[in-house]
């Protein structure tokens, strides 16, 4: 199987995806989520 790139745009706004913690307060709802679903142990699905 052949590798395949994304296009680049030239009107692209980031070049990485945004870090919650840059983004989110200190106490935000948002960053309890990730920590929740991070603790959570998924390994039966």
């Amino acid at each position: 199987m052949g590798k395949s790139f994304r296009p680049g745009e030239l009107n692209q706004l980031l070049l990485l995806a945004p870090s919650l913690h840059d983004w989110l307060p200190e106490g935000h709802l948002g960053r309890f989520l990730v920590d929740v679903v991070g603790a959570l142990d998924l390994s039966a699905i």
